[in-house]
């Protein structure tokens, strides 16, 4: 079996860059995706996935293909990574015996199930971390953090953890998924961006899910937050179709999450609250 390296180098990246993650298993709206982006004109060459192509939904397999068969760069999530090593769970860091630990014993088995040994394979040789310098600016895209793929980092997280990933990497800007909720963080001209995710919407009761947006016209790094609508009666009838927890499938109507667990008091006070990233600009 071919494995990864742990930093894969892209080299100088020019135009714009969309930037997804956590699909989840959610084929409907990675289909949906590949469609905005194919409609946009962004190449899979200027696409990047922060991780996590497997997880709560229903069609692991179908997932892994898709992105496969798109050509775009991902590297590897802690489920990735789990599925992987042949381990028992899905490494999210759950509080063992949480609402959350209990719900990862029904879908991880499910996804180890259902991703074949082909598609096991190719997951192995997706990095860790990515590399490249974009608009003046050095990149590292991570899933949790640089020290740990399950490390669960928010905007309300204290700038003093974040700094620990931008010494490790030496870059201004990271690209991170594994929270699951978009945001920006920025202090001392350095970049935290987290695309959040498409496969799960961001807990604050619509159904919209999140990716990113990179430009480098007039070599200017400009950054913007975009949310879309897919078929998600279609995924959501799918999980309940292969018994996989209906209040996670719920959570793909109502936009709410089953339960708070992994978040901070902050992101906690949000839950249910519409997102308002789309007129959110970054310039420097």
């Amino acid at each position: 079996m071919n494995t990864s390296s742990d930093i894969l180098d892209l080299g100088d990246l020019k135009g714009r860059l969309l930037v997804f993650g956590g699909p989840y298993s959610n084929l409907q709206a990675l289909e949906e995706l590949k469609r905005i982006a194919e409609e946009q004109g962004i190449p899979p060459r200027n696409i990047i996935c922060t991780g996590d192509i497997i997880g709560y939904c229903a069609q692991p397999e179908e997932a892994v293909q898709l992105v496969k068969g798109w050509g775009i760069h991902s590297i590897q999530g802690n489920v990735e990574q789990n599925i992987i090593a042949g381990e028992d769970d899905c490494g999210c860091n759950f509080t063992e015996g949480s609402r959350c630990d209990l719900f990862s014993r029904t879908w991880f088995p499910y996804a180890v199930r259902s991703v074949s040994d082909v598609s096991s394979e190719w997951l192995s040789t997706l990095p860790l971390h990515l590399t490249f310098r974009y608009a003046g600016k050095s990149v590292a895209v991570v899933h949790g953090s640089a020290q740990h793929i399950s490390q669960f980092v928010f905007k309300s997280t204290p700038w003093s953890v974040k700094e620990e990933t931008f010494r490790a990497t030496g870059t201004d800007v990271i690209l991170a998924g594994h929270a699951g909720l978009p945001f920006v963080d920025v202090q001392e001209n350095k970049y935290w961006l987290n695309a959040g995710v498409i496969g799960m919407p961001a807990n604050d009761g619509t159904p919209r899910v999140w990716y990113l947006l990179l430009d480098d016209t007039d070599s200017q790094f400009t950054y913007s937050f975009e949310a879309f609508t897919y078929d998600n009666q279609s995924a959501h009838q799918r999980m309940l179709g292969n018994q996989l927890p209906s209040t996670y499938a719920e959570t793909l109507i109502t936009g709410i999450w089953d339960n708070c667990e992994i978040l901070p008091e902050v992101e906690k006070r949000l839950q249910g609250l519409a997102i308002e990233l789309e007129s959110l600009v970054g310039k420097s």
